[in-house]
């Protein structure tokens, strides 16, 4: 596999959504159904600090399937680091977001990629449009509201159960969610033509144990499953800084 396709892969399905322009809708006050279901997709968000996790990630896309098993770190609002590990324990693949910057580094070939970490960065490299934040959000469990809302609305429970719609000046989140506890079961964002949907796993208690996610028109899936996470145990924030070997052959994403 090549050290761009083995980054693609990494970073496809920690920073994943699609994006393309749709018309802008007209600005509503959300009513009181609606504003108490954002409400508690906030408190939900604050009362999250930071996760540590071992992970499996499995990305599939046009019939390929790769999978990395490796150490993830999370912290709010928008910092990520994720190690990649060898059979060895070693690691050999870096993905951190960090001060507004992303690096993705392949220690096998001692190559990196950085640039700003935004969703529009995003959306060039690998048609993605998840900003830090959102990014977190997803790993953790939790899901924000497009940054410019536009329209929210409490929807009828289907085979799902209920659920908030959320439409943004270029996008459409639809979140199934326990409109008591605030806790998300699932998230689907469209974008243009495109739709993600992200489906949590969790525990009988309702803790996380991993997500699964699927692009429709990107023949792109993949599934992030946790394994001896800690939630709010403290991550100091120069564990999210990395920089790549003096010897590493950069290429800068502007």
């Amino acid at each position: 596999m090549s050290n761009r396709r083995r980054l693609s892969s990494l970073l496809l399905l920690l920073w994943l959504g699609t994006g393309c322009a749709t018309a802008v809708p007209r600005r509503e006050p959300p009513g009181p159904d609606a504003r108490r279901a954002l409400d508690l997709l906030a408190s939900r968000w604050d009362e999250f600090s930071d996760l540590r996790a071992r992970v499996e990630i499995v990305v599939e896309q046009s019939g390929e399937r790769r999978r990395f098993e490796g150490v993830l770190l999370a912290k709010a609002p928008g910092s990520l680091r994720f190690e990649a590990l060898s059979a060895f324990g070693q690691p050999f693949l870096y993905l951190t977001v960090h001060d507004g910057r992303f690096t993705a580094y392949d220690a096998t070939t001692d190559e990196a990629l950085v640039g700003p970490a935004t969703a529009e960065t995003a959306a060039r490299l690998l048609r993605v449009s998840l900003a830090p934040d959102d990014l977190v959000a997803m790993l953790a469990g939790r899901a924000l509201p497009p940054k410019d809302l536009r329209t929210a609305e409490v929807l009828p429970p289907d085979e799902h159960g209920p659920s908030l719609e959320l439409i943004g000046g270029n996008s459409r989140q639809r979140v199934w969610m326990d409109l008591e506890t605030g806790v998300v079961r699932q998230v689907t964002i469209r974008e243009g033509w495109t739709e993600a949907r992200i489906t949590y796993r969790r525990d009988g208690a309702g803790v996380l144990t991993g997500l699964d996610l699927r692009v429709g028109d990107a023949d792109l899936a993949g599934s992030v499953t946790y394994r001896n996470r800690i939630f709010g145990g403290g991550i100091d924030q120069a564990r999210f800084a990395f920089t790549p070997p003096n010897s590493a052959k950069i290429r800068a994403v502007r």
